[in-house]
This record gives C-alpha cells, structure tokens and sequence, in this order.
C-alpha cells in the first residue's frame, strides 16, 4: 500500500498494536499528527509537557507491561524527554521514544529547533535510531519495539527527520525481526542451574533477594511458588515490591536504606544470597565491603552486564528469571531435596517481631497526622486488588514503601534507580489510561507534586480518575532530613513556606480537592477522594520535622541501622533520632 511516510509512521504503530500514543505536537512532527487525525485505533493524550509525556507512558508500560509509547517535536521538545528517557532507563521500563528532527539536509546546521537528540540520549537508551530513507521506516519501527520489550526492557528511541515524512513508501510491515547483534538469553545454561540448585539445598541460611527485573519477567509465579517450596524468606527492593503478597509470611518487604531492620539483618546474616533480577544498587546493599560478609551469592539476571558488576557471584546465571525459577522449581520437584530451614525462620521471625517498622505505642496524643499512620490506614481503605498505588520521589515514597499492602505486582510503581520527582503524578495519569478498570492513587509530596502539576489539566480533559494524595510538609523533606541529621540542622533551601493553596489549585483546573489537618478526619476523607468519580487532590498536612526510619547513612553497612523501633524495650528507636554525626558521610549525594 502506498502513503506518506507521515502515514507509514501511524501504520507502523497501528501494526505493533499501540492503543495509546503520549505526545505533545510541533513543527517537525505536524505531518505525523495529521496522519494520527485519520487513525481510529490509537487514542492520544496530549499532555502539557514532554516530560509529562514519557512519565505518563512509562505509568502505562509499568502498569501494563505493554510498550508505552511518546511522540514530540524536535530541538526542546525532544530535549524535555531526558529526564523522562534516564527514569525508564534505569528502571528498565520498555518505552518507544518517536521525535521529530529537521529535515536532512540542514541536519549540522544549527537549524531552528534543532538538536542532536540522538547523541543526547545515547547513554541512556537501550539503542537508538537517526532514519535516513522512508524504505527504512517500517523495518526499525519493527526493530525498535522488539528491543524495547525483549531481554532486559529499556527505552528505544526513533529520531525522523521531517522531510523523510513526505515521501512516498510502499509500506509492508515486517512480520520477522532478524538483528543477529542481539540475541538475549532467556533459558539460562543448565549446568550453572543445577549447581545454584545443589548450593541452595546445602544452605541453613538462604535468603532470595528479588529485584525489579522479577516484575518484568512476570516471573511473580514463580519466585512465590519457590520460595514457598524451599521455605526461603524473600527480601525485595522497592522495585520488586507486590512480586508477593505482603501477607505472605515469607516475604520481609523492602531492604536497604529505608527497609526494615529485620530485612537488613536477614540479608547481611545470611549464608546464601539468591539474587534474581537485582543489581546491587548502593541504596539496598550499603556499603558494600560490609555486605553480607558470610554469604555466597548466586546471582540470576538476563542481563550478562550486571552479573559481577559490583559483586562476584560464586554461581552466576544468565537468563530469564522466569525460566531460570521454573527450571529450578522442576530440579526440586523431581529431586525432593530442600534446605532446612527451620531455625533459620525462626531466628528471622523473632528479628520480625522485635523489630517493627511502625509500633501504635508510638502514637502522639494530639491529632496530629503522623505520615506512617496516615499511609498505614489508606492501605487499610483501599482494596490492594485493584488498586495501583504509585508514588512521586522523597520521604513519602519511602512511608509508602514500608507501609502501602500489595497483593500482585504492577501495581506498586516508583522510580527507583533515578529517584525522579515529578514522575509520580503523570505516571499515575498513565497507569489509569492504561488500566481503567483500577483506582489509581497517587502518594506525593509538596515538592514532587508541583515538578509536574500542570498535567492536572490533561488528567482533567481525558476525565482521568486518578486520585493524589500531598503528605504535605511545606519542605524538601528527605533532603531537609539529611541537613538535620549530617549538616548541623542548616536548612539550607529546602523549606517550602510559599507553597500554592492546593485545594485551590485542584479547584482551577476542575478537580475536586480538600484539606485535612487533623488525624481524626483523616478517614473519612480518603473515603470522600477514593469514591469520587473523577480525578481529585487531598491536601494532608503532617509536621515539617518528621524523619524516615529505619536508615541506613550513607556509607554504613545493613547491621549499622539508626532509628529502628525495639518492641522488646517498650517501642523505643534504637539509635539517636538527631544522628550526632556532623561531618558528611562517606558516600553522601
């Protein structure tokens, strides 16, 4: 069939099955947007920044597992994406990123709205394409979202120059992908299984540490039914969080520097660490010469890269962790054998115990709203079922964390390895376009919120539900809890007095939104903002001074916890809440 390649663009898209396309139109791009005025299968949002663009589709891959996909303009419109691009990156998050680039033969010249995009985003994409005919323009679309959704899932960006889009092309899309450069791994080789299999039934102290790559691999099956099987608690971080179902007593939540103290103490005591799709990130192991310093490792990711990159592992595995799980899963099943692991669960249970993360001793007689009971009681209002809960970047993204309840994964998101502010809010909105049969709430702070706030307008015109809730704080807060506690209490631009009066906010631009002050309302707002139909904003004010705990400083190790609650000594922290440390810690950023 013959068309413009404006036209071939859409088609392409239609051929990959994209029902939603996020995108902010301009000069380079208008021939694609007025082939995207004929489509009748693909739905656009229009959002009110490019940023807001890739936050918004990166929501709708992590929530679907379906590749989400941007179009924008040239020159600043494609260079509000990278922020955008560097959160999907790091948290593996499959994106098909379309910009728009002047025509070829001015490309070099400093042409209005230009910039070289491609070279921008180089680090941060999974791999990127400059198209230079219209023959070429089914064939890398076809590329494109192939690596975008196979391997390790990662950002595929797509840069076409303007005047590539009027040709004419005989389009034909592709059926068969063939790049022989990329082949990924998914069965991992059978003899390294075998022996991670023998090693984990010799073990008296296992423990599975499960990272976000578990969530890609929709591998939540299986790491339960093994973990189950073998009785091996599981540790995960919080890109993982909801590979198991919070009530499952094997599964001890997040680690690292906000987990709790009983997960800390499990990994770093452990005698094998199984770690499937994690990578060793400084925020979970702490300072790593100290990291579980009696603990072999078997280390199962898809990515060959991550393997040994900052610790060697005595069994390594390359593969999907999927696959991997289910070879082991039969290796057990056939052979009978399993670790004992009695004392070991027992030992754990009683850190478990002692160690809460949250005791109601704690409670302030006054009604003031204190940020882990007002997380705990929505987690209790909501139903974990069929609500995703996904939060902005900062103190609140740590409460939520440790005391948000998931039953299934998808439905926890967060960006984890970049820590984006503003990717909550436009996140949340893609999540809800791309699953509306699910409430989504959105848990954000006052300064997280107000990077993106102006997408209260596209959640508005596409009448998208999601529901924010602003611990607000009037501060910066994780970074003011940092000065309070390494920098001699010098808040130094991290107080947000002048914040905008938020229900007025929401009011302007046709959201419903209210104020709460006081714990004993509480509830019966969240009621008001979970039933309304249509998108809402509930103001929360909690106290400026309030620290996240457990912590791990920077530069510690896991077994050097300040701010944990001892329940055997009448729920009191152990560790000085005013850490009298005044110089910056080793590894501080």
């Amino acid at each position: 069939m013959r068309m413009t390649g404006a036209q071939a663009v859409i088609a392409s898209l239609e051929a990959e099955g994209v029902d939603t396309l996020f995108g902010y139109p301009g000069g380079q791009v208008i021939r694609i947007y007025d082939a995207l005025y004929d489509s009748e299968i693909i739905k656009h949002v229009l959002v009110r920044h490019e940023q807001g663009a890739v936050h918004a589709a990166d929501g709708y891959a992590r929530a679907t597992g379906n590749v989400g996909v941007v179009l924008v303009t040239s020159g600043p419109g494609a260079t509000n994406t990278v922020t955008g691009i560097a959160t999907a990156y790091m948290d593996s998050v499959p994106l098909v990123i379309i910009t728009g680039q002047v025509p070829r033969a001015v490309i070099g010249t400093d042409a209005f709205q230009e910039s070289d995009i491609v070279g921008i985003t180089m680090p941060i994409v999974k791999h990127s394409y400059l198209l230079q005919s219209v023959d070429q323009l089914a064939s890398t679309f076809r590329e494109a979202f192939h690596i975008a959704k196979t391997g390790r899932p990662g950002p595929v960006l797509i840069d076409i120059p303007s005047d590539i889009t009027v040709e004419d092309v005989v389009f034909q899309y592709p059926d068969d992908v063939n790049i022989p450069s990329y082949r990924p791994t998914y069965r991992g080789n059978a003899k390294q299984i075998r022996a991670a299999a023998e090693r984990i039934a010799q073990a008296r102290r296992p423990v599975f540490y499960v990272g976000g790559g578990a969530i890609a691999s929709n591998a939540a099956a299986e790491v339960s039914q093994l973990a189950n099987m073998l009785k091996i608690p599981v540790v995960t971080t919080l890109m993982s969080k909801g590979i198991m179902a919070t009530d499952d007593s094997l599964n001890l939540g997040m680690v690292g520097m906000h987990g709790s103290k009983y997960a800390n103490l499990t990994l770093n005591h452990a005698d094998l660490i199984i770690a499937s799709g994690a990578r060793f990130s400084d925020r979970v192991t702490g300072n790593v010469k100290s990291f579980a310093p009696n603990a072999d490792l078997i280390h199962i990711d898809i990515d060959p890269a991550e393997i040994g990159k900052i610790i060697d592992p005595q069994i390594p595995v390359v593969g999907d962790l999927k696959s991997v799980f289910a070879s082991l899963i039969e290796i057990f099943a056939k052979s009978k054998k399993a670790p004992d692991t009695a004392d070991w669960l027992a030992e754990v249970a009683a850190w478990r115990n002692r160690y809460p993360l949250y005791d109601k001793r704690l409670d302030p007689d006054n009604d003031v709203i204190v940020p882990e009971v007002s997380i705990q009681l929505l987690s209790r209002l909501i139903d974990a079922e069929n609500t995703i809960v996904v939060t902005e970047v900062g103190q609140h993204q740590m409460w939520a964390a440790q005391f948000i309840d998931t039953e299934r994964p998808r439905t926890f998101l967060s960006s984890g390895g970049a820590g984006t502010m503003g990717f909550g809010f436009p996140a949340a909105i893609g999540a809800a376009i791309g699953c509306p049969d699910k409430t989504v709430v959105c848990i954000a702070g006052d300064g997280s919120f107000q990077m993106n706030s102006q997408e209260m307008a596209t959640a508005a015109i596409g009448n998208v539900p999601v529901k924010v809730v602003v611990l607000d704080n009037r501060a910066l807060g994780m970074v003011r809890q940092w000065q309070k506690l390494f920098y001699k209490r010098r808040y130094s631009f991290t107080e947000l007095a002048d914040n905008p009066d938020f229900v007025k906010l929401a009011d302007a631009y046709g959201w419903q939104g209210e104020q709460v002050t006081s714990a004993s309302e509480l509830a019966a707002a969240y009621k008001r903002m979970l039933d309304a139909q249509g998108p809402y904003l509930l103001d929360v004010c909690i106290p400026r001074d309030q620290s996240v705990f457990p912590m791990v400083a920077p530069g510690k190790g896991l077994s050097e916890v300040t701010g944990a609650i001892d329940s055997s000594a009448g729920a009191v922290r152990v560790g000085p809440e005013d850490s009298p440390e005044v110089a910056t810690p080793e590894g501080a950023n």
